[in-house]
């Protein structure tokens, strides 16, 4: 397949220079019709279609990842319905800009009636106290607020203002998204790039569709970098070499303090608790690749050996342990390797969380008992004085014993029923150690 020719014939100029927009901000949708993406809101009969269709405000948090449009789509929502717009960064702004904007609103509906929309961005960023300032005007019906943030709110938002504002998800954008905003921002006249008569390659389109990792914003200004490469040579060709000399170096989104680490990380657990070792290693180089410390990846992976694996197969623990010291000498891009080998013997190891349940088991039974006395005979009796009031009295030394076992011996606490924590899985060597325990209950009346 040849290039793709975009050629355009610009019917209007302006009149005199206007200041420098990026391709993104030019680019931005000017409509409902022209927004890509987030089809399961504005597609038809959905949620926020008939919003902009009736014309019904509500309060909203938008909650997705970077360059989803959430600003943009605040924007058409507000201008859809004839309410004035009012945009704040959590960055930049404080509690005096939420009162001015409170004040603009008030005049604004004695004035007109008409409605105005707060939008916030990066709500996340406000403390609670600064998110409560404009609640009572939210009651009240001044303002209508938009939030958006890359966050979850369950977390980052108050409980109050959460209760008053649906959210709304929203996914990044598809391979295909991005090809058919790349394209419409190359043949684009007055906004895009058109005017400029450039060809792009189709694999560099899709290339650099990939390297924007669904993020439309990213997309568009790799974009404008390889437009700028590609206009300074005769064939006014976007090659696919100089797609790939502008998305080198770009990695996956992957925030180190966000919901995306936390979903992948939970995807690599659980990735390995499924027996799964592709996808454990998928999820594991997702993380890497996203710029993880393989370090952190390392100590969960030690905690999945002991969650997980447990006593089905002590090795796992011992292999973890091994990968974290390994990695810890080694370092990058050498160390990876040994992670990568624990993470697939875990996923292929027999899987037991018997340790895991007893040990949770055993611990709520700890701190709702109380302080329970140690019984007599299984206290260490290191003085005379105390072995005459009775420490140690009884105590059978289960070497002494046949198969060393004091058979009908009690280790808990006087009046506690002995309660089973530990019931081993029929996998792995746990099959062994639950005969052993067989054999032992089976010569313990108390157990």
């Amino acid at each position: 397949m040849g290039a793709l020719v975009y050629n355009a014939t610009v019917t209007t100029k302006p009149t005199q220079a206007e200041p420098f927009r990026p391709l993104a901000d030019r680019m931005r949708p000017r409509s409902i019709a022209e927004f890509v993406g987030q089809g399961h809101l504005l597609g038809e009969g959905k949620p926020l279609s008939r919003l902009v269709a009736g014309a019904s405000l509500h309060s909203m948090l938008l909650w997705g990842p970077p360059g989803t449009g959430k600003t943009t789509l605040a924007r058409l929502v507000a201008h859809s319905c004839e309410a004035e717009f009012q945009a704040l960064s959590a960055v930049l702004a404080g509690v005096k800009d939420i009162r001015e904007v409170v004040e603009r609103a008030r005049a604004t509906r004695a004035a007109t009636g008409a409605p105005t929309v707060l939008f916030l961005d990066e709500v996340h960023r406000f403390s609670r106290s600064q998110q409560d300032t404009f609640l009572p005007f939210v009651e009240d019906g001044t303002l209508v607020f938009v939030g958006a943030t890359t966050e979850n709110p369950s977390f980052e938002v108050n409980g109050a203002l959460l209760s008053r504002a649906r959210v709304y998800v929203l996914k990044s954008l598809t391979t295909d998204d991005l090809t058919a905003l790349l394209t419409r921002a190359l043949s684009d006249p007055l906004q895009g790039l058109g005017e400029l008569g450039l060809t792009i390659a189709p694999a560099a389109l899709q290339l650099l569709a990939l390297a924007a990792d669904g993020d439309g914003r990213r997309s568009l200004n790799l974009l404008e970098i390889a437009a700028d490469l590609a206009g300074a040579t005769s064939e006014r060709l976007i090659t696919e070499a100089i797609a790939a000399e502008v998305a080198a170096g770009g990695v996956r989104r992957f925030d180190k303090k966000g919901e995306h680490f936390y979903d992948q990380m939970s995807a690599l657990h659980k990735s390995v608790r499924g027996s799964d070792p592709d996808a454990a290693l998928y999820w594991l180089c997702r993380m890497l690749d996203g710029g993880c410390d393989p370090l952190y990846v390392a100590r969960r992976v030690v905690r999945m050996a002991s969650e997980d694996i447990g006593l089905a197969d002590p090795r796992a623990l011992t292999l973890a342990l091994q990968a974290w010291e390994t990695f810890d000498r080694l370092g990058s891009p050498e160390g990876e390797l040994t992670i990568a080998q624990a993470v697939i013997y875990l996923s292929i190891a027999p899987k037991s969380n018997a340790a895991y349940v007893a040990y949770k088991a055993a611990r709520a039974d700890a701190e709702s008992s109380g302080s329970l006395e140690v019984p007599m005979h299984i206290r260490n009796a290191p003085t005379k004085l105390m072995k005459q009031m009775g420490w140690g009295k009884g105590y059978r030394y289960d070497h002494d014993e046949p198969d060393a076992l004091a058979a009908g011996q009690s280790y808990f606490p006087d009046g506690h029923a002995p309660p089973r924590y530990y019931e081993p899985v029929p996998r792995g060597l746990e099959i062994k150690i639950a005969e052993a325990l067989a054999r032992r209950r089976g010569g313990d009346k108390n157990s």
